[in-house]
């Protein structure tokens, strides 16, 4: 549809300097043309007069609607080259597929992303973010950047027409929305790369989404609700947060396992829900998973946790937090890679590759880099079994 738009666009220019032209030749054979003036400013000035006029027409004809996926039709330039993401969930997808057009970030990147990503973003202007939790988009540096596209990407959530609105409003900036979950990473990124003119670029990682999710299903479609590893994923400086079962947070441990945190009031907060010690042990999960900065280097020295099955058996991991956890905070085009290693971790014999292939396969692909052996021992030294 993109690309019919462009056509339209190219046709519009054609015509449009076609009828200028001829506009020019009719003047000019009844003798309306311009006199020669004895100073050159005076002959210049219509012809510098029709060329802005021609400048200007082939402006609007480089324009382009599009509609987002939640209905709206936002007018576009044709070519975009500057872009700028809506908070933290668009700047990772963002980072993927188009780093080069971004003006700026919703948040800065420690050094393991720069790392990744390269060193030029540690210069560049952090805008904040907006339509979350907290908004504190500094629109003034946004409008200052001049992107020609504010690209928010996530879960349609009500009332999300009406915010993005009046963000264009506010700022006259084009605002778009491109719905993106693990269900089909696929289809967001078929549709960015519609829109940012990269469908190359947009169609390769829409494969390689598509295939790791119809692979991880194709496998737990064979593993029976009743055979699903009984786990629990904590976090917290004392590893009493939980992600409970059917939260937002917890959509790829739902997917691949038997999640035994089932509370009654469950929270789609990063933090997951405050737990007890006692309720842990009662849940008594076979593995446990840790988010990095929680207790996993401690807690199997500790007499409390004794008793506790995962713990006893020694079935305990760290998830991954580079270039961010891959499992959550936020949750976005991470958990791909989280809904590649945790099956894995679970049931090793169900597939033909390892952790540690998946891993290289996913920073080639999605962020266009290569781990060296040593990073990627480093990277996975706690996410996988214990020799």
């Amino acid at each position: 549809m993109l690309k019919n738009f462009r056509k339209k666009g190219r046709a519009l220019a054609v015509t449009a300097s076609a009828l200028a032209l001829s506009g020019c030749l009719a003047l000019a054979l009844a003798g309306c043309s311009a006199p020669a003036a004895n100073d050159g400013e005076g002959a210049d000035a219509p012809a510098a007069e029709q060329q802005q006029g021609q400048q200007d027409q082939q402006a609007a004809a480089d324009t382009i609607t599009f509609t987002d996926d939640l209905g709206r039709t936002v007018e576009l330039p044709a070519q975009i080259d500057k872009i700028c993401p809506s908070g933290f969930t668009a700047q990772q997808v963002l980072l993927t597929i188009a780093p080069d057009k971004l003006v700026g970030l919703a948040q800065e990147l420690n050094e393991d992303q720069l790392k990744i990503f390269g060193d030029k973003f540690a210069s560049y202007p952090v805008f904040g973010a907006v339509l979350g939790a907290t908004d504190n988009l500094n629109r003034e540096a946004v409008a200052a950047a001049a992107p020609q596209v504010i690209i928010d990407t996530g879960e349609a959530k009500k009332g999300a027409e009406e915010d993005l609105n009046n963000l264009q409003k506010q700022l006259g900036i084009p605002v778009v929305f491109i719905e993106a979950k693990l269900s089909d990473y696929g289809a967001a990124y078929s549709r960015l790369g519609e829109l940012l003119g990269m469908e190359e670029r947009g169609n390769e990682l829409a494969q390689y989404c598509t295939d790791a999710y119809n692979t991880t299903e194709t496998v737990m479609a064979g593993i029976p609700e009743n055979e699903r590893v009984r786990m629990a994923y904590l976090l917290g400086e004392n590893g009493l947060n939980a992600i409970a079962k059917t939260s937002f947070q917890g959509a790829v441990m739902d997917m691949v396992a038997d999640n035994v945190v089932v509370v009654d009031d469950v929270s789609g907060k990063g933090n997951g829900n405050e737990v007890s010690l006692e309720q842990i042990a009662l849940w008594n999960p076979d593995l446990i998973i840790f988010q990095t900065g929680s207790i996993y280097d401690t807690v199997g020295d500790n007499p409390a946790w004794a008793g506790i099955a995962a713990i006893d058996n020694d079935s305990y991991y760290q998830v991954p937090n580079d270039p961010w956890c891959w499992m959550n905070n936020p949750p976005t085009v991470n958990q791909l890679m989280g809904m590649q290693w945790l099956p894995r971790l679970l049931y090793p014999d169900k597939f033909d590759d390892s952790i540690a292939d998946v891993t290289r396969a996913y920073y080639s692909t999605m962020y266009n880099y290569d781990l060296s052996d040593d990073e990627l021992n480093e990277l996975i030294k706690d996410a996988v079994p214990r020799s």
